[in-house]
């Protein structure tokens, strides 16, 4: 009898396992959908839940409510900027494919412009064939813009796809915002782990997802919009594209936008543009620089911040794995790793405790 019960428990478990790892193959084609779908409802549910408590228990009239304040907030902004940007890319790919935008030459220009000392150090180090430099950035830089011209061709061939996914998105952003406190309990509930253990990594999961989007996505759009601005008031070509890298790159702690904004003003003051060159300089290390210090513990709070080392290693991490979502997954990873092992530390250390008095009884 224990042993059919056994093999009837064992069953039971292989077949949940071979039916999860189903679903997963089958919601794979909408990964990104289902997840930004969730990411969303999360960082919404606070909304979600004042609403509800002003409209009488009306849950299905306040799901549609923010719903709406999603749309006109995050999701059509995005679209209009994400419309503006694929033109400016379009643009320069055409600058560079003409020779109108030849990132060689800015750097030949930056190059005579160093101080002969440094040049001869660089040519001491064959790091002065400028012309096969030249050749090489130029080519870069073509089949960078080629890559990103084509994949935004890509995008425009697949717009009914798109669609599809951006409706299905929608779709369940609402019902995870609407049913979004059960569907946390019943997941909850289904866990196997002891009720501590669970409460403190769904905390943890909760913090992380909404510290990640809400914090850093906040942090990177702020730089990347200051960055851009700065750029078209200095006449660079193309702001909004280098706001928009800008942006990307703020989204790793100790890279930041001064990849972008630091090779340019070093352009203008080579070139003769001191006043240009140093007011971005100036600009990007007290305004953009500070960004981060002054709105990160506002949206986020101190207590919820993972070592930077940590977010810049488990971010890359995610990014070359699956893409541009890895930088939410990566440091959620990291998080519940770091929580799993805190965790194990903690009850290690209470079984220590209790058996501390017993050890320490005279024989």
């Amino acid at each position: 009898m224990e042993g059919n019960k056994h093999l009837h428990q064992t069953s039971f478990y292989l077949l949940l396992f071979a039916v999860s790892i189903a679903l997963c193959f089958i919601l794979a084609p909408f990964f990104s959908t289902v997840l930004w779908g969730a990411i969303l409802a999360l960082i919404f549910q606070p909304v979600q839940r004042r609403l509800v408590a002003r409209l009488g228990r009306r849950r299905n009239l306040a799901a549609l409510i923010t719903l709406a304040i999603c749309l006109v907030i995050v999701i059509f902004p995005l679209t209009l900027v994400t419309a503006t940007l694929v033109q400016q890319v379009a643009s320069a790919y055409q600058q560079v494919r003409s020779g109108s935008l030849d990132f060689g030459a800015y750097f030949t220009q930056i190059v005579h412009a160093l101080p002969e000392s440094i040049q001869n150090l660089l040519a001491r180090y064959d790091l002065m064939d400028l012309p096969g430099l030249q050749q090489r950035l130029s080519a870069g830089a073509a089949q960078i813009s080629q890559f990103v011209a084509t994949r935004a061709l890509s995008f425009g061939q697949n717009t009914l796809q798109f669609l599809v996914s951006f409706g299905v998105m929608l779709y369940l952003f609402f019902f995870l915002v609407r049913d979004g406190r059960e569907i946390s309990r019943l997941v909850r509930d289904a866990i196997p782990l002891d009720e501590q253990h669970k409460l403190h990594l769904m905390r943890k999961f909760t913090t992380v997802i909404r510290a990640t989007v809400k914090g850093n996505v906040a942090v990177a759009v702020v730089q990347g919009g200051l960055g851009g601005i700065a750029l078209w008031v200095l006449g660079i070509q193309g702001a909004l594209l280098w706001g928009f890298v800008m942006m990307l790159l703020s989204l790793l702690p100790a890279v930041g936008a001064a990849l972008v904004w630091g090779p340019i003003a070093i352009y203008f003051l080579s070139t003769g543009a001191v006043a240009k060159g140093v007011g971005l300089i100036v600009f990007g290390s007290v305004v953009i620089g500070t960004v981060d210090n002054v709105l990160r513990p506002v949206l986020v709070g101190k207590d919820t911040r993972l070592p930077d080392w940590v977010v810049l290693i488990s971010t890359l991490g995610g990014i070359s794995l699956i893409g541009i979502n890895g930088f939410v997954i990566g440091p959620l990873i990291a998080a519940l790793f770091i929580s799993c092992w805190d965790l194990l530390r903690k009850d290690q250390h209470n079984i220590e405790n209790e058996r501390a008095p017993v050890e320490d009884e005279p024989v």
